[in-house]
């Protein structure tokens, strides 16, 4: 569909003056930037599933959609959506796997993706291969909803959800076999900062297989690497109800 995919301009990492300041990327395989309906606001519309397409740009593979008025949208592809399957969006559509409804229309336990967390302003969360949140409760004008990282929190329930979860979910386990592979998604090599010279990280120099040579690891600018680097608290943090799984930052 070309009017839905246009040519993703590279910017390698660096800013507008030029200078990398983002560093490790870089190259990259041309490729097109589709369109993605994450508002799926074509309400009381029925759509037609007419392929299931790779997207470069993004862990999960898209499905384009052809609706019966004669617009065409690409959506995130869950599992189990096939070709010549039919979506619709809004408080009137099935509650099976691809459609859209409010949040609080969906009964508890049902998995859903592509969640909006402002009512009307698109889908924010789970969006990535094999992800989907749970419905665990209604409390008012909110939703308990579980992440897929473990968090328990509250959704506004007017805000939409996609059924299903998310399909390729096996991405994670993809050997890249070679350095080109990487390189192909504009990712750069990464080199150990005791590997470089004094001059390019503070961990650098030094006679052999030598260690960084002082007390607190630093990053190649000298800012401490480890420890508490960062503010953890979430500006959302009344709307948290369990923390994220044991193990992993908050």
């Amino acid at each position: 569909m070309k009017k839905l995919k246009f040519i993703k301009k590279k910017n390698s990492g660096r800013d507008q003056s030029g200078q990398v300041s983002v560093r490790h990327q870089g190259g990259q395989h041309k490729r097109f930037l589709r369109v993605i309906d994450f508002k799926r606001d074509k309400m009381g519309v029925e759509g037609k599933v007419v392929s299931l397409e790779y997207d470069p740009n993004r862990s999960v593979d898209i499905a384009l959609i052809h609706y019966a008025d004669g617009e065409k949208r690409y959506i995130l592809a869950p599992e189990g959506l096939k070709l010549n399957d039919t979506v619709s969006s809004g408080k009137d559509s099935d509650a099976k796997t691809g459609n859209a409804l409010p949040l609080s229309l969906l009964p508890i336990g049902t998995f859903v993706h592509n969640i909006e967390l402002t009512p009307g302003k698109g889908g924010q969360i789970a969006r990535g291969s094999g992800t989907s949140a749970i419905i665990q409760a209604k409390e008012g004008d909110f939703v308990h909803l579980k992440m897929p990282s473990g968090e328990v929190r509250k959704i506004r329930a007017a805000g939409l959800a996609t059924i299903g979860v998310l399909g390729n979910a096996d991405l994670k386990n993809r050997n890249f076999r070679k350095a080109g592979a990487k390189r192909h998604l504009g990712i750069r090599p990464t080199v150990r900062g005791v590997a470089q010279n004094p001059r390019s990280h503070p961990h650098g120099g030094g006679e052999g297989r030598s260690g960084i040579g002082m007390s607190l690891p630093k990053t190649y600018a000298g800012r401490p690497a480890v420890g508490k680097t960062r503010n953890k608290k979430k500006y959302s943090n009344k709307y948290i109800l369990q923390r994220r799984k044991s193990g992993k930052h908050n």
